[in-house]
C-alpha cells in the first residue's frame, strides 16, 4: 500500500515534471554571505531535498540596488551569484530534487541598514507603511522601467546557474503587492489608475522574463490569496488578479498564502505562530484553483503529511509548499512516503530559531533539530571512537537531546528523571490557554529517545552517592532550574502566590490580580491569560518595555491582541517594590516615579528561576568528567538547552 498516495504522486509545473507535490517553501535563512550563496546554504537546502522534497524554492532574492542589502539577502544584481547557485543546484539535482528561484523587491518596507543608517524607502506613491512607519518616496517612471528589467536579468543568471524555474513575489504588501493595491498607489502615469495600469509592473516584469529566459523555463508567482489587514488585497481583488495573469497567459503557476507585512495583524500571518489555525490559507487557495487553468500551490501551517494529502486529493491546491516542518525535520517527506509518520519530529510553531533568529539577522535553525542551519558541523553524526558509559541528569529537553546524541553515537547512556515523566519545563508550558502544541517538544524528543538504546529511569532524584555507585565515564547535568524567590518588601497580610505554582495549578487566586512579571517572557503573558480566561480581573506589570520581551516578536504580538481581547491591563516599565494589604506598589524603571495599584486580592510573582546546582556544586574536585547543559548553567529557554544537549552529546 503506498502511504500518502495523492502527495507522492508526480505531477508538472510548466515544463518541469516534479517527483512529488512536496514543495520546500521559499524563506529566508541568513546563511549566504556578501550577498552570495555558502556552503552552509548549500548543505542546509540538499539536506532537504535528501529528506524527499520535490522542489526547493530559494529565498527571496533582491534585484536591484534600491534595495539590495547583501548581508541580509541573496543578491541577483550581478554575476557573482551564479556560481554558488550553480553548486547548490547540483546538489540539489542529485536527489532528483528540482530547484526555483524567488525574487523580491520589498519597496516601502525598509527597516533593515547597510550601515546603521536609515535607507530610502521606493514605492509607488507616496502612502505610508503602518508596521515599518515610512513614509517612502516616489519611484520615477524611468526607475521603475530599470527595476523590471532587473527583474528579467536577475531571472536570466538564475537560469544560467541551472535553475529549473523563477518565481516573483507578488504578495504580502511588498512592491509589487504595492503596486497592484489602489490604496497604496495613486500613480497618474501608466502604472497607476485602472486595474490593468495597476498590473501593468508586475505584468511587464513577467513578459521580460519571458522573454529572457525563453518558453521552457518555469515561471510562476506567490500571491496573498488575502492579505487580511484591511488596508492590501483582499481576496476579490487578488482572485481578479491571479484571473487575468492566467489568461494572458503570464505565468506557469500561482504559490497562494494569505498575509501582508504592511500591518502588525498581517505580519503575523506571514509567520503563523500556533495562535493561527493550520491551512489558514487553504480557502483563498481552493478558490483561485478554481478559477484559473495553471496548478496552484499552497502555503502556511501545513504540518503534518494527512494535511497536505487531504489538500491534494480535495483539490483545494496542487502543490504543498512547507517550510517549518521541514526546518524542524529534513526528512519530513521520506519519513511520510516510507510509513514512519510517527517519527516525524513536528514542527511547534513557536518562530524562535528560525524566524526569531532570521528577523534578528542570524542563521536560521530550529529549537527541537539545532543541526538545521549548522548542517556542516553537525549534519553528519560521527560515531564515537571509545564507547564510554555515560550518566544524564535530568530529562528536560537538554537532558533528552543530550542522550540521544551521545547513544546514536555508540556511547552507553542512561538518564535520570526525578519526577515521573519527560519533559522538564516543557510540561508546564503545554499546560497554558491554546499552547498544547508546544508540549511537542517534550513529546518528539520522548520518541527519539525511546528509539534509541538508552536506559531511561523514571521517579529517580540522583544523589553524589548514586552517581559515585554509578560509575560513569561523563555525568551530564542538566537539572534544570527552580523558581527565584526574589527579596522584597511585601506584606504578609498580602495574598502572594507563585507563577509557577500557579502554572502546576498548586496554588488560587482570588478576583482581582496583578502579576509582577519580572522576566517578560511567556509565564507572565501565559498566566494572565490564563487567569483571564478563568473570569479573573488581570492587570500585567511587566518589568520591561513591553510584556513578552524576551520572546520571538510574532509570538508576542499574537499573544498581546489575544490579551487585549480578554481585557488584560499591561502596564510597562514596571518594578515590584512591596505590598501593603490589598494595595501593590511598583516603580516605574525609567523614571523612578511610583506606580500604585490598589484593590488587588491577589498578588502572582513571576521573577523568573535560578540554576539548580547543587549536584555540581556536591561534585567539585572529583574525577569525573561532568558537563552541565541547559537551565543549570542559566536559566534561559528550549532553545539554548536542545542546543547545548547536541554539544555535550557530540562532544562525549
Amino acid at each position: 500500500m503506498k502511504h500518502f498516495p495523492h502527495l507522492f504522486s508526480s505531477a508538472r509545473l510548466g515544463k518541469v515534471e516534479l517527483k512529488n507535490r512536496i514543495i520546500f517553501g521559499p524563506h529566508g535563512t541568513t546563511l549566504g554571505h556578501d550577498g552570495k550563496v555558502t556552503d552552509e546554504l548549500v548543505a542546509y537546502h540538499e539536506a532537504r531535498a535528501r529528506g524527499g522534497a520535490g522542489l526547493t524554492i530559494l529565498e527571496s532574492a533582491t534585484v536591484h540596488k534600491t534595495y539590495a542589502y547583501p548581508k541580509q539577502f541573496i543578491y541577483l544584481g550581478s554575476d557573482d551569484c551564479i556560481a554558488g547557485i550553480s553548486k547548490l543546484v547540483k546538489a540539489c539535482h542529485q536527489h532528483n530534487c528540482k530547484v526555483f528561484g524567488q525574487l523580491f523587491h520589498a519597496g516601502r518596507a525598509v527597516r533593515i541598514s547597510t550601515d546603521g543608517s536609515q535607507s530610502v524607502a521606493w514605492a509607488p506613491s507616496e502612502i505610508p507603511d503602518e508596521r515599518y512607519r515610512i513614509v517612502p518616496r516616489v519611484m520615477p517612471n524611468a526607475m521603475i522601467y530599470e527595476i523590471i528589467e532587473a527583474y528579467a536579468e536577475a531571472a536570466l543568471r538564475l537560469q544560467k546557474a541551472g535553475c529549473d524555474g523563477v518565481e516573483v513575489l507578488a504578495g504580502m504588501g511588498y512592491l509589487v503587492s504595492q503596486f497592484m493595491n489602489p490604496l497604496s498607489n495613486k500613480r497618474d502615469d501608466e502604472f497607476g489608475g485602472s486595474f490593468e495600469n495597476r498590473l501593468r509592473f508586475l505584468a511587464e516584469i513577467l513578459c521580460r522574463i519571458r522573454a529572457k529566459v525563453g518558453a521552457e523555463f518555469v515561471i510562476g508567482v506567490r500571491v496573498s490569496g488575502d492579505e487580511l489587514d484591511g488596508l492590501g488585497l483582499d481576496a476579490a481583488a487578488m482572485l481578479r488578479i491571479c484571473k487575468a495573469l492566467d489568461e494572458k497567459p503570464l505565468v506557469d503557476y500561482f504559490n497562494v498564502i494569505a498575509s501582508s507585512s504592511a500591518t502588525p495583524f498581517g505580519w503575523i500571518r506571514v509567520f503563523p505562530p500556533m495562535e493561527v489555525e493550520p491551512l489558514y490559507a487553504a480557502p483563498f487557495a481552493k478558490e483561485i484553483k478554481k478559477n484559473v487553468g495553471k496548478p496552484v500551490i499552497l502555503g502556511g501551517r501545513i504540518n503534518q503529511p494527512h494535511e497536505a494529502e487531504s489538500i491534494i486529493a480535495e483539490e483545494v491546491a496542487d502543490f504543498c509548499a512547507m517550510v517549518r516542518p521541514f526546518i524542524a525535520d529534513p526528512e519530513f517527506a521520506i519519513k511520510a512516503e516510507t510509513g514512519h509518520s510517527e517519527d516525524i519530529r513536528a514542527c511547534v510553531a513557536c518562530n524562535q530559531a528560525c524566524v526569531g533568529h532570521r528577523l534578528a539577522h542570524f542563521p536560521i535553525s530550529c529549537i527541537q533539530h539545532p543541526e538545521s542551519g549548522r548542517e556542516t558541523i553537525y549534519g553528519e553524526l560521527i560515531q564515537a571512537e571509545y564507547t564510554k558509559k555515560v550518566m544524564v541528569v535530568g530529562a528536560g529537553p537538554a537532558g533528552m537531546k543530550a542522550a540521544i546524541v551521545a547513544a546514536n553515537r555508540g556511547h552507553i547512556v542512561e538518564i535520570f528523571e526525578k519526577s515521573a515523566q519527560l519533559g522538564g519545563s516543557v510540561l508546564l508550558a503545554q499546560q497554558l490557554p491554546g499552547r498544547e502544541e508546544f508540549g511537542g517538544v517534550a513529546s518528539n524528543l520522548a520518541h527519539e529517545l525511546q528509539n534509541t538504546t538508552a536506559t531511561v529511569h523514571l521517579n529517580q532524584e540522583v544523589t553524589v552517592q548514586s552517581i559515585n555507585e554509578f560509575a560513569a565515564d561523563v555525568v551530564i547535568f542538566a537539572s534544570g532550574s527552580v523558581p527565584r524567590k526574589a527579596e522584597l518588601d511585601l506584606d504578609e497580610k498580602t495574598d502572594i502566590v507563585y507563577a509557577h505554582d500557579v502554572l502546576k495549578y498548586n496554588a488560587k487566586t482570588a478576583n482581582s490580580v496583578v502579576i509582577a512579571d519580572w522576566r517578560c517572557d511567556w509565564i507572565g503573558l501565559g498566566v494572565a491569560e490564563k487567569l483571564a480566561l478563568e473570569g479573573c480581573r488581570v492587570r500585567l506589570a511587566v518589568n520591561g518595555l513591553v510584556a513578552g520581551e524576551q520572546i520571538q516578536s510574532i509570538v508576542r504580538d499574537a499573544w498581546i491582541a489575544k490579551l487585549n481581547q480578554l481585557g488584560v491591563d499591561i502596564i510597562p516599565f514596571a518594578r515590584l517594590f512591596g505590598s501593603v494589604e490589598k494595595t501593590v506598589f511598583f516603580q516605574h524603571t525609567t523614571s523612578n516615579e511610583a506606580i500604585v495599584l490598589e484593590g488587588v486580592d491577589t498578588l502572582v510573582v513571576a521573577h523568573g528561576y535560578t540554576s539548580n546546582t547543587h549536584l555540581q556544586d556536591a561534585m567539585d574536585g572529583d574525577k569525573v568528567e561532568t558537563i552541565s547543559i541547559g537551565d543549570c548553567i542559566q536559566p534561559r529557554s528550549v532553545e539554548e538547552a536542545v542546543l547545548e544537549g547536541l554539544k555535550a552529546g557530540v562532544s562525549v
